[in-house]
């Protein structure tokens, strides 16, 4: 079964499974994918640092990771 992204996925672990996550999470306002602080927060931390809705961009990535493994 191919990779998919939960809220409690970590960032880091997000972006060494596929880096192409880096360019949604930029696009959607979280430009601090490179930061070393952010390689341990999961997606639904860092969506309340930024004041996101975790589970439209948990969709948007998996929705991402699905048509990459067609």
């Amino acid at each position: 079964m191919a990779f998919q992204v939960t809220k409690q996925t970590q960032i880091g672990e997000m972006l060494q499974k596929d880096i192409g996550i880096a360019a949604i999470l930029m696009a959607a306002g979280m430009h601090c994918v490179g930061c070393p602080a952010s390689q341990m927060e999961s997606l639904e931390e860092a969506c309340m640092v930024h004041g996101m809705d975790a589970d439209m961009l948990t969709k948007r990535i998996n929705d991402y990771l699905a048509n990459e493994a067609k």
